[in-house]
């Protein structure tokens, strides 16, 4: 690449230069290609209006020189000029270019081969100083207008979304739009263009055809910007959301243009939908949850109040029935044996009852556990198991909330009815702890394990007690290596 500045004899006259005044920029460039026939007084028009005149010796040197962007307007002989014009035309990004084919007019084979080519403008050769600037001046105009077509095609190509323009009337008539709806919709963007195919409107979901139009219409007597979602019918009959934004544009004859995007928003609003449904579940999940747990205090409630009443009502008649039987043996000392002992079989059957009585009244909610907690009821409950128990807690000061308590105890209590009955085991373990909100109970024993859920062994019942609370259960039971139960709830 070469660039001469050619010494000037003389001004250029200004006139010349007006066609090209504001319009040249700092680096903008003319590169002529052969042409060495021109004089070089020919071109000090063109270095006085600013511009820099390049040289290349043949078509290949130029495509370097223009792929750096180094100059806007070619002039090419005509020995050069179709394969030039060619080698530019073959890539996008030289699209830009202006070209400009030096041919003797004379020669009309010259003229045509670079019109097949694709020569932007014609100049015969010699050149005409004010016909030169002229030309130059529409090249420098033809190369930004296409640079920033190309500019804005990159641009709309990158965005994700079909942007459009089209008439404001009943069909949506489009005067032009990008080939993204294709890729919302299926149908090329050419079957809209002039109604040509199918009108815009035609695809619009039936019930949002009126909601649209109202939206744009109002945006047309405001003169704001509309922002609508809506939904179109793809071309295999299923639906797309989108959102559309666009403004309305007043052409000048009475008639007004909708300039705007339509961007597909199906997978957000699936994802709200989604989010939505997942809502409602998780409420109606939390109902349940505290319907279970609301069902479980009044039936630990029941229970309690079912204790109380055996204890102060139905035990405690028995034991007064009891204790006057003693009485009245105590005062009929001398008589018959044969008297006393059906009063003495009765009281023997009275405290057997009452011994029955007990255990049903402990197994419905034990008063231990109203009247002192978790831990005493705990201890009562290893006193009582066939095998030792070692209780070991770490609970903290203050009561914990009863539905926890009774939780936590009947599942000690179900573990250890179990370790008597299946277990064979010769030691047991409760251990209790509660930190960071969870209240985790652990029964383990040195049995005979296989243990399973709905076996028969009640554990299903307290899993289903536990998941009520939202809490877990677990149960590790290898045959012969003993058996853990855990329970894990929250305590507050």
């Amino acid at each position: 690449m070469t660039e001469r500045r050619f010494g000037r004899t003389a001004a250029p006259a200004p006139t010349r230069s007006s066609a090209l005044d504001g319009l040249v920029s700092e680096g903008d460039a003319v590169l002529l290609v052969g042409l060495d026939v021109v004089s070089d007084a020919t071109w000090e028009v063109l270095l006085a209006a600013g511009l820099r005149v390049l040289r290349a010796g043949d078509p290949r040197a130029a495509i370097r020189i223009v792929e750096e962007g180094a100059a806007q307007v070619v002039f090419v002989d005509a020995q050069y000029g179709p394969d030039l014009i060619r080698a530019v035309r073959a890539r996008p990004e030289l699209a830009a270019v202006h070209v400009v084919a030096c041919v003797d007019l004379d020669s009309p084979h010259e003229l045509r081969d670079a019109l097949d080519a694709g020569a932007d403008d014609i100049m015969r050769v010699a050149f005409d100083p004010d016909v030169l600037i002229l030309r130059v001046a529409t090249g420098l105009r033809a190369a930004r207008l296409r640079a920033n077509d190309a500019m804005l095609r990159s641009l709309i190509d990158s965005i994700p979304g079909a942007i459009y323009r089209c008439a404001c009337d009943r069909d949506w008539t489009m005067e032009w739009l990008s080939d993204e709806i294709e890729t919302m919709t299926g149908y090329p963007a050419s079957d809209f263009i002039g109604n040509a195919v199918r009108t815009f409107a035609s695809i619009e979901h039936p019930d949002d055809h009126d909601y649209v139009t109202d939206r744009v219409m109002e945006s047309v007597r405001t003169g704001r910007p509309f922002s609508l979602e809506y939904r179109l019918v793809r071309r295999d009959g299923s639906i797309c959301w989108v959102l559309e934004r666009g403004l309305a544009q007043e052409a000048g004859d009475g008639r007004w243009w909708l300039d705007g995007a339509i961007f597909d928003i199906t997978q957000r609003r699936e994802a709200e939908r989604a989010m939505r449904e997942h809502a409602v579940t998780e409420a109606q999940l939390s109902e349940v949850r505290a319907s279970r747990a609301r069902i479980l205090e009044a039936a630990d409630r029941a229970r309690r109040d079912i204790e109380r009443n055996l204890h102060d009502g139905a035990q405690q008649r028995l034991v007064s029935v009891a204790l006057g039987l003693r009485i009245w043996l105590t005062t009929h000392k001398d008589l018959p044996e044969d008297c006393r002992a059906p009063v003495l079989q009765a009281l023997d059957e009275l405290g057997n009852g009452l011994g029955e009585l007990r255990a049903l009244a402990r197994g419905l909610h034990p008063a231990v556990l109203s009247d002192h907690g978790l831990e005493h009821a705990l201890r009562a409950l290893a006193q009582r198991a066939t095998v030792p128990v070692e209780l070991a807690t770490e609970l903290p000061g203050e009561r914990l909330p009863m539905a926890v308590e009774a939780a936590a105890y009947f599942v000690a209590s179900e573990a250890l009815t179990n370790v008597a009955r299946y277990a064979a085991a010769s030691q047991a373990w409760i251990g209790v702890e509660e930190r960071a909100g969870e209240l985790e109970v652990t029964i383990r024993d040195d049995g005979c394990g296989g243990a399973e859920l709905g076996a028969g062994s009640g554990l299903q019942g307290l899993r289903d007690r536990v998941s009520a609370m939202n809490g877990t259960l677990e149960i590790d039971s290898p045959p012969g290596a003993g058996t853990t139960v855990c329970a894990r709830l929250p305590s507050r």
